[in-house]
């Protein structure tokens, strides 16, 4: 379509635009040339573009006009070397600028055009330039897309819908809610009989293994041996010393009797150096696959992995909140599954990725990171993190999931709207799709508490001046909600006060609920069993004991808060949970060797009943006014008579005299006559004389240290020494003397 109305006005145009040409000697296509280029190269690059007509279909419907009114002028000049006048309108929008403005428009004046050729055009470029751009704005505008500038808090956001909580289980414990469950039976929970089997049977295996060929032999460990080891390494968290041997010590600074009476040192660290947790087997066959995608680098750890895995996802289920963070396991091992993270306090270990519920910080969900497995997505390891997460059953929708900003990007809370889970947390200006406009944006001197606020579709994102400029991205929350905080603010005097400054909803959400895995973390490391050790997988093996305690210390009071009943602390919950593994556990073998010494005689005496009255035992103060027996009572000081000797009467018994009586009675049944100390060594042979001191000592029944000295009538090993009389002791406290 022409713009001119008659073929005169054409020909006046076509007339003008020659004697333009023959002046400037170039057409309208070559006026412009920008500095450090040519016509040719210039020609060259607009020669070589496709001028499809899709591409004009794909255009506005102004832009595609304004096309053709070019290409009508265009076309009605012979002089201009471009072919496709349309390409210039696209590719070049400053040509673009200079060709709308070289069009006459219609019942103008055939002469306007001449303004295209003035020598001002070069200076006009920029005044072009900027008009252009603020009509692309107004344009965008027009199609709905005006949000891509920060607005200021007196612009009213709208609240997107809030999510409705539809879990699939009743939030909290998945157990009897009436029943009142001990320490040890939670704790079971995680570490059940077919993990204990588990452990049982790789660290008989490995143990076997390990000792053929050498002099000792490998002792089987038992059940109740795995509960005794568990419990000594709970025992250490709460009682930590710098090397294991320590805990058994005799000496005057480590008396700590308690490590002895559950187990030998040397059968602790026997059970430590075997300690597997999965089939030497498998292990070897997984090791003749590295190098290829097969390789497990996690498989030493895989069957109690997999099993607390699946304990920490039934018998508990989150509230709405949730978080995801990383967690740091302590360790220097020379393995590549060490990571390290600068901004950790531990920076050295293993990262393990934590999904924790956000109200009592339970461990619902985690996987050691072992570098890139299976096939990735394209969307980033942080991406492909927080998916493996969710992936718990009988999790339900409407959560509201807290992460940092590793995880956030508008990819990702895009992904977890269509599985109706809403997310918050910081975010990244350099991540894709963050907006990169600068308008309205925070400047230097920009006060504390000023908001900036996008809205793009389901997404809000957010900037606020604390102390440093916070930049938050969010589908849960609207950009201000009328929340104020507390902050303190230099005033024109130089002095503190303390001021409300407005905060953003998703900042006050994110600060509350974003905590769950540091309070876990915290958890654990108040009571950390973790020692040092050469192996990597013993040092996550400490790691899933402290979750399985710290999950059973919360589900503790998770049930007391539903009973209203009492919570203990985790210090009285680990106490309690010690004792009872102690008592499940095996018990210390307090055999000699056989080579040293004579069996032990099998004769005990019977301890006496509680209920007997100690106080009625005759002492020997009293024994020398002891009356003589009456025929018609028998006294318990008296020798027993034979059945076949008749009853003497009174008259025919000749009183007894005092030094009688206290012969008769020391002989019979005085407390504690008979039990007299005795040494080992005298029942062996071939003893040196320097030896004989510490010959066949044996544990204390009361103290657990060593000695040399037993009751030759209870067959007890007691300390006579200086220092420690155990042997007074013990048999005060088991009435045998006075």
């Amino acid at each position: 379509m022409l713009l001119s109305e008659s073929e005169d006005e054409s020909e006046q145009l076509q007339s003008d635009l020659d004697s333009e040409s023959e002046y400037s000697n170039c057409s309208l296509d070559e006026d412009y040339i920008p500095k450090g280029f040519s016509r040719e190269s210039n020609q060259k690059d607009f020669t070589t573009e496709d001028s499809s007509d899709e591409e004009c279909d794909r255009t506005p419907t102004k832009r595609r006009a304004s096309r053709k009114r070019c290409r009508s002028v265009s076309a009605s000049s012979a002089s201009s070397p471009l072919k496709s006048p349309s390409k210039k309108c696209e590719r070049r929008p400053l040509r673009k600028q200079i060709q709308r403005a070289s069009t006459p428009k219609k019942n103008s004046s055939p002469h306007a055009g001449r303004t295209v050729s003035t020598p001002r055009r070069r200076g006009e470029s920029g005044k072009s330039k900027r008009k252009q751009a603020r009509s692309y704005v107004g344009r965008e505008g027009e199609d709905g897309a005006d949000e891509d500038w920060w607005r200021n808090l007196d612009e009213e956001d709208v609240e997107p819908p809030q999510p409705r909580f539809r879990p699939e289980r009743d939030v909290g414990p998945q157990l009897n809610r009436t029943a009142n469950y001990t320490p040890l039976e939670l704790f079971q929970l995680f570490f059940s009989t077919t993990v204990i089997d588990t452990l049982v049977i790789n660290t008989n295996i490995y143990g076997k293994k390990k000792c053929e060929g050498q002099r000792e032999s490998w002792v089987p460990v038992t059940t109740a041996d795995m509960y005794s080891f568990i419990c000594l390494v709970l025992y250490m968290g709460i009682v930590p010393l710098k090397t294991l041997k320590e805990f058994w010590r005799g000496s005057k600074l480590f008396s700590l009797p308690f490590p002895g009476s559950v187990m030998p040192c040397r059968r602790f660290l026997a059970i430590s150096r075997s300690l597997h947790m999965n089939d030497p087997a498998v292990e070897a066959a997984n090791d003749q696959k590295k190098g290829t995608s097969g390789y497990d680098r996690l498989c030493k750890i895989k069957p109690l992995y997999e099993q607390i895995l699946e304990a920490c996802h039934t018998f508990f289920h989150p509230h709405q909140h949730i978080s995801i963070d990383e967690r740091m396991v302590a360790s220097k091992a020379r393995i590549g599954l060490k990571q390290y993270i600068r901004n950790k306090p531990t920076k050295w270990g293993f990262k393990l990725f934590v999904l924790a519920d956000s109200v009592c910080a339970y461990t619902l969900n985690f996987f050691v990171y072992a570098g890139k497995e299976g096939e990735p997505t394209g969307k980033g390891l942080s991406y492909d993190a927080v998916m493996r997460l969710l992936k718990i059953p009988f999790l339900g929708k409407g959560y509201k999931l807290y992460v940092d900003n590793f995880y956030t990007s508008p990819t990702l809370f895009r992904d977890l709207l269509q599985k109706k889970i809403w997310a918050c947390g910081t975010v990244r200006c350099n991540v894709s799709g963050y907006p990169k406009t600068k308008r309205n944006d925070m400047s230097e001197k920009t006060p504390r508490g000023t908001i900036r606020w996008i809205r793009k579709g389901e997404l809000l994102f957010v900037k606020w001046l604390d102390t440093r400029e916070v930049t938050m991205c969010s589908t849960i929350h609207k950009a201000y909600s009328n929340d104020m905080v507390k902050r303190k603010v230099k005033d024109a005097d130089g002095q503190w006060t303390v001021n409300k400054v407005p905060i953003p909803g998703c900042v006050r959400d994110y600060n509350q609920h974003m905590g769950g895995v540091d309070l876990s973390d915290a958890l654990i490391g108040y009571y950390n069993v973790l020692h040092k050790t050469r192996k990597w997988y013993k040092t996550l093996f400490y790691h899933f004991v402290d979750i399985a305690t710290v999950n059973a210390f919360i589900l503790h009071k998770e049930m007391c808060k539903l009973q209203n009943r009492p919570v203990i602390t985790q210090k009285n919950f680990r106490e309690q949970l010690i004792l009872s593994l102690a008592e499940i556990g095996s018990t210390p073998r307090r055999s000699a060797p056989q080579n040293f010494m004579m069996p032990a005689s099998p004769f005990k005496l019977p301890h006496p009943s509680p209920s007997k009255d100690l106080s009625a035992r005759p002492t020997l103060s009293s024994l020398s006014t002891v009356p003589p027996a009456s025929p018609s009572t028998v006294s318990p000081l008296s020798p027993p008579v034979p059945s076949n000797v008749p009853p003497a009467s009174s008259s025919t018994l000749p009183p007894a005299s005092p030094s009688t009586e206290v012969q008769t009675a020391t002989a019979a049944d005085v407390p504690g006559l008979g039990h007299l100390p005795a040494y080992f060594v005298e029942k062996m042979r071939n003893v040196a004389s320097r030896n004989r001191a510490t010959a066949g000592r044996r544990a204390c029944v009361v103290c657990k240290r060593k000695s040399p000295v037993y009751c030759s009538t209870c067959q007890k090993t007691l300390c006579f020494t200086t220092l420690r009389n155990c042997y007074s002791e013990w048999h005060r406290s088991n009435s045998i003397c006075v």
